[in-house]
């Protein structure tokens, strides 16, 4: 069954084998509600039988991957449950997206800052356009702080020495730096070309091992966060002991092109 979004705020179609969700609020240049953020959590929680072979989460308009959180979504907040149930919220939906079996790759376009950033940096890729901007510059704005979370997971990516120097000065990064310094994968040569390019990609994914991508993905989540022995044995059964490994090995020796079932 195909996802339904619970707001208007998401919008998901599947073409091909590839799940397209749009955060969908261009005249806030996508800012993030609570139900958009659950949303988005919902759908990487679908069984895995539901989920397309490929999810691209972008933007839309030309302005934003998503701006940050909503600020009205803080205007009532009084206490220390309140702050604390909002990181809780936020770290469940983070990790959902972050666990999620199959690829996601987060296309940007514009703005990619605060929760926008969360968010791409719970991807497995980020493709950028020349407009993307990255950072967090809460202590130029807000005043709070990331969850530990989210330090670790922006850091690992870009190293917590660069990500220090970034939210020490309160800066946004373009897209040649981004780039440079590993948060984004590629820049396309122009905004235009941001989704044909990104679908590119995605079709690419999809004529790869999926279990050798899922082991990939969850080795280097467990790697992060610390080691398990038993995660790793899990992970070599899986691939080794499945029909993919299989086909590939008689793929190989009669010199033909594997035909994956992810099983």
């Amino acid at each position: 069954m195909t996802f339904q979004p619970k707001t208007e705020d998401l919008l998901y179609e599947e073409r091909d084998q590839i799940g397209w969700l749009t955060l969908n609020r261009p005249s806030t240049r996508n800012a993030m509600t609570f139900s958009m953020y659950e949303g988005v959590g919902e759908l990487c929680a679908q069984p895995l039988a539901d989920l397309p072979r490929v999810l691209v989460i972008t933007g839309a308009g030309d302005r934003a991957f998503a701006a940050g959180t909503d600020i009205s979504q803080f205007v009532d907040f009084r206490s220390e449950d309140d702050v604390f149930a909002y990181e809780t919220r936020m770290s469940a939906v983070l990790s959902l997206v972050e666990s999620c079996p199959i690829p996601t790759i987060a296309a940007i376009r514009g703005a990619c800052t605060g929760g926008g950033a969360a968010i791409a940096a719970a991807c497995d890729l980020r493709i950028g356009a020349p407009s993307a901007v990255f950072g967090v510059p809460i202590a130029r704005t807000l005043g709070n702080c990331l969850s530990l979370d989210n330090y670790r997971r922006i850091s690992a990516i870009i190293g917590p020495s660069r990500f220090k120097e970034i939210m020490f000065r309160a800066r946004l990064v373009g897209s040649a730096e981004s780039l440079a310094i590993g948060w984004l994968h590629e820049v396309v040569d122009t905004d235009d070309d941001l989704l044909e390019v990104t679908a590119k990609i995605a079709r690419e994914l999809l004529e790869l091992a999926p279990l050798t991508l899922r082991a990939t993905k969850r080795a280097l989540l467990d790697i992060r966060d610390g080691f398990d022995e038993e995660l790793g044995r899990d992970l070599v059964s899986m691939c080794y002991l499945s029909n993919d490994f299989k086909e590939g090995v008689d793929a190989f020796i009669g010199k033909r092109k594997p035909h994956w079932t992810g099983t």
